[in-house]
């Protein structure tokens, strides 16, 4: 039987032109350009190109360099105070900005001495991303006069209520660097007001997601893609603003840079970059070998999604060997598939960055190559490592508890190295107690942001002294708290008690943490207005102290509903208290409902004259508190940071109550019984881990990360649901509604109420 099917081709290989017609034919039918795995895994410096070659080759004499470092640097500064001074979103307003100055390739070289570090170094991924992609595409290109906007963490970002302007700088038709300014601006149109919305349960529910694209052309916002912007969005007039803000930030930066051009030449500015750089690589290694080859282990708890109660683990191994520092996350709980608190491991690193730029080596020039030495293991679509799928618009939550992993782990190293280039000091508090808020506001505009007293963490203490209260958040070390009678001429609430230090919000030790405030809000002057806020710490402490220190306290959300506080205050003031501790204790307002909350709380709606209550925690102490000296125990009754009950307890010190005269010969009994009981306490550390160790989680905590040793086994919150390390497996959560509504259920049928589904 004759066969009539053309006999088959044999295999060969493509010539030249078929290669190219296949190549041309995949790149103009490409699907889609998503996040690239190699831009976002890779924190190093990009290879030397032909260009810094050939300028370090002309230019490479060290007083040209750090004169050249100086001005831009001083450019930077200029930029930094544009954004603060005209911004108008609230977190521009109190330094939540930065601005910087990237090398050719797309690495961070300088950036300003103010504001969040940690934005600038992320935006390396999304210019390298322009770099890879638009220069040589056709539709898109780079040229001078364009500026391109990003938030999208997934292309390097934090999270999306960041917003980065790009701008390219060129000199005679040639990109020589890029310059980028940064703010976090808050509203972005996403599923609850105020830009980071606890409820998303996908990233589509996370609002804008503005992977890098071209919004400026010979330096004009594009009319139409602006009007885009504003349109997805609860504050257009916000988005414009602050779009102009940042594009004249970036302005301005290159006039300074167009002036470094002028006087040194693009040889000079260009090696200056590099130069930088390398060597503040080369100096980050030699000092990493001086610190004491060891590995240290440490892990901080999350106990909550913002939605439910959990425990989600956050473990930390840092090794170092010669010049090698490695930080190992593996066995980090896992991604939560439809919550968004977890992180895309570029965040995480740019997070550990800020670490080392401001808490260990703040005498380097701030830029990229500070961490690029530095390892970040992690295990795939872990909270610290999320796949790009799932949701991280409150990304914070994992990357300042591994933040806090990190400064707890290398604060023991820095103990040990010879030369040290800051204090020793215990974790500073790590949450955002602030409030988000959003809605209708007095004067008839949709608003939503966030009050920027998030910026208040409390300092962590140091090997000589007490922790500062409330100095500055770990994202921003020269930052400042919002002044809330400024935001009063906007939105309708009040803060009836605003950036009061916490009475018994201590960390104790030799030396104890800053102390952290409370607040009290109310809504005033509308029926459409709303609070939502964003943190963790009202079971477990979100920190650790250090060499014997204490973490802070736990610190519930609490409110009062069922009062008109106004009312209340023109006609009964009396009866008003200014702290959570008494407002709770001694419940002064007649009918009200007191209840505490989880620290995340999703957006509701406020009634008028009904009080929402949180509180800044405080950083970690430092060393035992046996070791107090008593007088610093009386200043901080003197100051009401603490009781004289809680310090009697809490130090062992005999303090008389009226004159706060310390009784020496008591005090020193006391401390010398509690020596004595904690030697009676202890145990040989074999018969302790055979007592407290167990081979899996307890059945009732909803636990989530490894166990014990084992990191390959991480815990999906139950001892039965498992998924190995190296494997994928969703990792959804129950909606509170439909656990609350199984839970009465469950009630009424005890009580024999038939199930009318089932008549």
């Amino acid at each position: 039987m004759k066969n009539d099917l053309p006999t088959q081709v044999q295999n060969r290989t493509p010539n030249a032109e078929e290669v190219t017609l296949i190549k041309r034919f995949m790149e103009d039918n490409t699907l889609f350009l998503g996040p690239d795995p190699e831009i976002m895994q890779n924190h190093d410096l990009m290879p030397r190109t032909e260009l810094e070659e050939t300028a370090i080759g002309k230019v490479a004499d060290s007083h040209t360099i750090a004169r050249i470092r100086d001005r831009l640097q001083s450019g930077c500064d200029e930029g930094y105070e544009m954004l603060e001074q005209m911004g108008a979103a609230p977190g521009a307003k109190w330094g939540d900005v930065i601005t910087g100055v990237y090398s050719g390739a797309g690495d961070l070289a300088i950036a300003s001495a103010g504001g969040v570090l940690l934005f600038s170094t992320v935006v390396h991924a999304p210019i390298k991303y322009i770099n890879k992609y638009w220069i040589d595409e056709p539709t898109v290109g780079v040229n001078e006069g364009d500026g391109f906007i990003h938030n999208d963490s997934r292309y390097g970002n934090v999270h999306n209520t960041d917003q980065s302007m790009i701008m390219p700088i060129f000199h005679e038709g040639r990109l020589i660097c890029w310059v980028a300014s940064t703010v976090h601006e808050g509203e972005n149109g996403a599923i609850e007001p105020g830009g980071m919305p606890s409820m998303a349960e996908s990233r589509f529910d996370e609002g804008l997601k503005m992977s890098p694209f071209k919004v400026v052309e010979n330096y004009q916002i594009k009319r139409d893609l602006l009007t885009f912007l504003q349109n997805s969005v609860r504050e257009p007039k916000l988005q414009l603003e602050d779009m102009k803000v940042k594009l004249f930030s970036c302005l301005r930066i290159k006039q300074r840079i167009e002036e470094v051009l002028r006087t040194d030449g693009p040889d000079a500015l260009v090696a200056t970059l590099r130069l930088t750089m390398e060597n503040v690589r080369a100096e980050v290694k030699r000092r990493i070998s001086e610190w004491p080859d060891m590995s240290v282990r440490t892990y901080i708890i999350q106990d909550s999604t913002l939605r439910e109660n959990c425990i989600a683990k956050i473990n930390c191994t840092l090794t170092k060997t010669g010049d090698r520092l490695i930080f190992d996350f593996r066995g980090s709980a896992p991604e939560f598939t439809n919550r968004p608190t977890n992180t895309i491991v570029g965040s995480l690193k740019g997070m550990l960055s800020q670490l080392f730029m401001c808490y260990v080596w703040p005498d380097l020039p701030r830029g990229q190559a500070a961490f690029s030495p530095i390892e970040v293991i992690t295990d795939p679509c872990s909270i610290v490592n999320s796949s790009y799928d799932a949701p991280n618009s409150q990304s914070l939550m994992s990357i300042f508890t591994g933040f806090t992993a990190g400064q707890h782990a290398v604060a023991k190293f820095l103990y040990s190295c010879p030369e040290k280039y800051t204090k020793v000091q215990a974790p500073a508090f790590n949450m955002i107690n602030t409030f988000i808020w959003g809605g209708v506001n007095q004067h008839g505009e949709t608003l939503g942001n966030l009050c920027a007293d998030l910026n208040g963490m409390g300092g962590g203490a140091r090997a000589d002294r007490d922790g500062e209260p409330a100095l500055a958040p770990i994202f921003a070390t020269m930052a400042d708290v919002g002044e809330q009678e400024v935001n009063e001429e906007e939105v309708p609430f009040l803060q009836l008690v605003s950036k009061k230090m916490t009475r018994d919000a201590i960390a104790p030790g030799k030396y104890r943490g800053g102390q952290g405030y409370t607040m009290i809000v109310a809504t005033k002057d509308s029926e459409q207005w709303g609070f939502m806020t964003t943190a963790q710490g009202a079971k477990v402490p979100p920190i650790q102290g250090l060499f014997g220190g204490y973490a802070c306290g736990t610190y519930p959300l609490a409110k009062v509903q069922g009062v008109d506080v106004y009312e209340t205050l023109l006609n009964e003031p009396e009866k008003f208290r200014h702290s959570i501790e008494e407002i709770m204790n001694e419940q002064p307002f007649e009918g009200a409902r007191y209840t505490t909350h989880h620290m995340g709380l999703g957006f509701e709606i406020s009634r008028r004259g009904e009080m929402v209550m949180i509180s800044q925690g405080a950083g970690g102490g430092y060393g035992d508190l046996l070791e107090r000296d008593p007088a610093a125990v009386v200043r901080d009754i003197e100051d009401s940071l603490i009781s004289h009950a809680v310090a009697e307890r809490v130090y062992k010190v005999k303090i008389d109550p009226d004159t706060l005269a310390i009784d020496h010969e008591t005090t020193k009994a006391l401390r010398d019984a509690e020596r004595r009981d904690r030697l009676q306490r202890g145990k040989p550390f074999a018969e302790f881990v055979k007592e407290w160790s167990t081979p899996r989680p307890p059945a009732h905590l909803p636990y989530f990360g490894a166990w014990g040793d084992d990191v390959e086994t991480l815990y999906m919150g139950t001892p039965d649901k498992t998924r190995k390390a190296s494997e994928f497996r969703p990792n959804y959560m129950p909606h509170p509604k439909d656990v609350r509504i199984a839970e009465l259920e469950a009630r009424l049928q005890a009580a024999g109420v038939p199930d009318r589904e089932k008549q």
